[in-house]
């Protein structure tokens, strides 16, 4: 086998090694997969992202980060069966659903307190079902 024959071998190897460790470094979004940390997670975020001043420098930011939780946890929990039947999954849905269509139909615009009163009934009605086990 010649030099060249033999470093092509090896480049290849050291590739599909990286790779194969690369696809399995865990998961893509910024979520554990365990639902109920999860879940306090994305609460959490979503209610800073809620609470934010109009004026707050940090509100792009805030709302960039609700959006990118809103979509993590939809794509993990979406089509988990352990979770769908759970009171806590059910009313996170329609909260995730009511601020991601405010932050899809009026981006620029604050959310309004209708919407705020809502989402923060529906965010302790999740986080005490996950108290409850539910």
């Amino acid at each position: 086998m010649d030099m060249k024959s033999y470093w092509s071998r090896l480049l290849a190897l050291v590739l599909v090694i990286t790779v194969g460790l690369m696809g399995c470094s865990g998961s893509p979004d910024s979520l554990t997969g365990d639902y109920r940390q999860d879940t306090l997670a994305v609460v959490s975020t979503l209610k800073q992202a809620i609470e934010v001043s109009p004026d707050d420098p940090n509100k792009a930011a805030l709302q960039a980060e609700a959006r990118q939780k809103i979509n993590d946890f939809s794509a993990r929990y979406q089509r988990a069966n352990s979770v769908s039947g759970l009171s806590s999954f059910t009313t996170m849905r329609t909260a995730l659903n009511a601020l991601a269509g405010h932050y899809s139909s009026y981006p620029n615009r604050p959310i309004p307190e209708k919407l705020k009163n809502r989402l923060e009934l529906e965010f302790d009605r999740v986080e005490l079902a996950l108290k409850r086990g539910g």
